[in-house]
C-alpha cells in the first residue's frame, strides 16, 4: 500500500502549527512551552525524513540526527534550569518568573 506524500504532509503541518499554537497560547507553564517546541522540532525533522526518502538523498536523514541532537541537549539543559529553579522558588510559573526578573 502506497502512501501519498500530500497527507504525509498535511499531518506534519498540522503537527507542526499544534506546537506553534502551543507557544502562542501559552504564557503559564514552562513545561508546555518546552513540550510545544519539542513538537516544532518533531515536525520539521519528519519534514525533512519524508522528503530525504520522497527525493531519495540521505542529506536530510544526517540533517535530522544533527537537529535531534541540538533536540535533547536543549531539553535536557532547559529540564535542568528548571530542576534547580524549582528547588530555589518551589514554582516554576511564569508570572512568578517574569516578576523575579526586576
Amino acid at each position: 500500500m502506497i502512501i501519498n506524500i500530500n497527507y504525509v504532509l498535511t499531518i506534519l503541518v498540522i503537527l507542526f502549527f499544534i506546537g506553534i499554537l502551543g507557544l502562542v497560547l501559552n504564557r503559564k507553564n514552562i513545561l508546555i512551552t518546552l513540550m510545544a517546541l519539542e513538537l516544532i522540532l518533531l515536525g520539521v525533522n519528519l519534514n525533512f525524513v519524508v522528503f530525504s526518502v520522497y527525493l531519495d538523498d540521505i542529506v536530510g536523514q544526517i540533517f535530522v540526527l544533527f537537529i535531534l541532537t541540538i533536540a535533547a541537549t536543549e531539553s535536557s539543559i532547559g529540564l535542568a534550569l528548571l530542576m534547580v529553579y524549582f528547588k530555589l522558588k518551589n514554582s516554576i510559573h511564569m508570572e512568578k518568573i517574569r516578576k523575579s526578573k526586576k
